[in-house]
């Protein structure tokens, strides 16, 4: 996995969150954050999703679009992409050298004497995605929220449409231990008069948003009372005061999807009524949802194996629902590794009934918690649980059985699964 020298230099910083480094550069280099109009999407689970759904039903319309989303499974260079493809090596290379400049002079400007600008990762990539796409011209730029929304890089823009997807217990100790606080933390991308879609939020979180909507006057659309979707991913409808459409499929799998593609549809129609010469019609709504892909999330790589980036109880809750609705005719293997900072417990609890067996693994990340230690924290699980060392180890070995081997737990190690199958 190639990284560049400036992000390895500033990932000593770890994560940071504010907005007044952004806000100060974006300035010095003329703004170029506001070049273009954009959909922004916070969320704990699904926003990805929502992100690929919502960039591929624009490009089926013809618009000329960015994508910027977080993590990435194998490739920094996937987080950037125009019109679906991603930035190239160079270009990328090009912008970070450009950013590392401005950051710097940023810094020695008010007297600071540091050789790094002061940023962290994610705002030095934030910020190189901001310049590329205001380059090009952009009808449109989709953008995801990286962690949490109040204070994520990416809440600098003014967007045209917001949605908070889903609202679950994760990262707790940055967001908050309550779903209401999480909640207002993801809400915080709201912008005056600006209108927000959500999901299906559990109560506390929907009335932490009602009442920050109201406080800055955004119009909400809420799952359930303002749209519904029913049916499945292969079939299934949308049905809004505006907008009726039945026969709809969705290329990405799981039945969560579903109403992840009813928050993208209604940010369209947001989104059509804000921009009506820029609107997205039915036909590229259905072809956008049908071409939709996302991988890494409930992606099968061969007949025996099955990845999804389920790294949280509500994203392996997901994960179990899916699995439920296949055939339980082959024993099932889950292969499992966590970043350290995971409740891998409650995420293998969660998953625990539609399994077998558990194999714990690793991948060559730096924040992954060693197979050992996931197993030791699974003791008493009520399956059997065994360490299996590292990925490049353990798949071959979990795939010896030739029943069905889940690999889950963590983006990296399903970026490592691929890679290991030679997916690009």
């Amino acid at each position: 996995m190639r990284t560049h020298p400036l992000l390895q230099r500033l990932a000593a910083a770890g994560v940071r969150l504010g907005l007044q480094r952004v806000e100060a550069l974006l300035e010095a280099m003329g703004s170029p954050h506001a070049a273009m109009p954009s959909l922004h999407v916070a969320g704990t689970n699904g926003k990805g999703s929502v992100c690929m759904m919502l960039d591929g039903c624009l490009r089926a319309a013809g618009r000329h679009t960015g994508l910027y989303t977080s993590p990435h499974i194998q490739q920094l260079n996937e987080r950037f992409r125009i019109d679906g493809r991603p930035i190239s090596d160079a270009r990328l290379d090009a912008l970070l050298v450009e950013v590392d400049r401005r950051a710097r002079e940023w810094a020695h400007a008010r007297g600071e004497a540091r050789d790094d600008g002061g940023l962290t990762v994610f705002e030095a990539e934030t910020l190189a995605a901001f310049l590329w796409f205001a380059q090009q011209e952009l009808d449109v730029a989709v953008l995801e929220v990286g962690l949490g929304g109040r204070l994520d890089a990416t809440n600098v823009v003014t967007p045209e449409v917001t949605s908070v997807v889903s609202v679950g217990l994760d990262h707790t100790d940055r967001l908050g231990d309550t779903i209401a606080a999480i909640a207002a933390e993801k809400a915080g991308i709201l912008k005056p008069g600006v209108p927000m879609v959500v999901g299906l939020l559990p109560k506390d979180a929907l009335s932490a948003v009602r009442v920050m909507a109201k406080e800055r006057g955004c119009p909400l659309t809420v799952a359930g009372t303002d749209y519904r979707v029913e049916g499945t991913p292969e079939d299934f409808s949308y049905r809004s005061a505006r907008l009726s459409l039945s026969g709809l499929s969705c290329g990405l799998s799981g039945a969560h999807q579903v109403q992840n593609a009813g928050v993208a549809l209604a940010m369209l129609e947001r989104w059509s009524e804000r921009r009506p010469e820029l609107a997205v019609d039915e036909a590229a709504m259905r072809a956008g949802l049908k071409s939709a892909q996302n991988p890494g999330r409930f992606e099968w790589l061969a007949d025996d194996l099955l990845i999804d980036g389920a790294h949280n109880v509500d994203g392996a809750r997901a994960l179990a629902s899916a699995l439920a609705a296949l055939p339980r005719d082959r024993p099932r293997t889950l292969l499992l590794g966590a970043s350290k900072d995971k409740d891998v417990r409650a995420i293998a609890a969660a998953i625990r009934p539609m399994i077998d067996r558990v194999f714990t693994t690793s991948c060559a990340h730096p924040r992954a918690m060693m197979p050992g230690e996931v197993a030791e924290r699974l003791v008493g699980l009520g399956v059997p649980v065994l360490p299996a060392g590292p990925i490049e180890d353990a798949l071959p070995m979990a795939r010896e059985g030739r029943g069905l081997v889940i690999v889950a737990g963590s983006l990296f190690l399903a970026g490592a699964a691929r890679d290991l199958l030679g997916r690009t």
